[in-house]
């Protein structure tokens, strides 16, 4: 049984997608991140030191996402997933990455990964 941290409806801008206008106008991304960990430590204590610090994991991604021109949301979802991984208390990952108004008459299109640090 692992715990769970939700990081909900981060909404950033890039470039991302094949089309020659995506490639030059940043479009929006809505991102939204399970860490899979264990909070008992920082349950019991209340210290911020025995848990993982979802502050700083947002930080990472918007680092990576913001300046990044990937061409499709899955590349994009995994490198998420690996900026998750630097905090060894994430056991597994789930990302989803949709971006909104991508396909007429949709309201976002989008994937979703899980990932372990087996998959590393």
């Amino acid at each position: 049984m692992t715990d769970k941290i939700h990081i909900r409806d981060l909404s950033l801008r890039t470039i991302i997608g094949v089309n020659d206008d995506e490639r030059l106008n940043r479009q929006d991304v809505l991102i939204n991140i399970t860490l899979h960990t264990d909070t008992r430590e920082a349950g019991a204590t209340d210290d911020l030191t025995k848990t993982v610090n979802y502050r700083e994991i947002t930080k990472r991604v918007i680092a990576v996402v913001e300046p990044s021109k990937f061409f499709l949301v899955e590349r994009m979802a995994e490198k998420i997933a690996a900026t998750c991984f630097e905090d060894s208390r994430v056991r597994a990952v789930d990302v989803s990455v949709e971006k909104p108004g991508a396909i007429r008459f949709a309201r976002s299109v989008g994937v979703t990964i899980q990932r372990s640090r087996d998959d590393l």
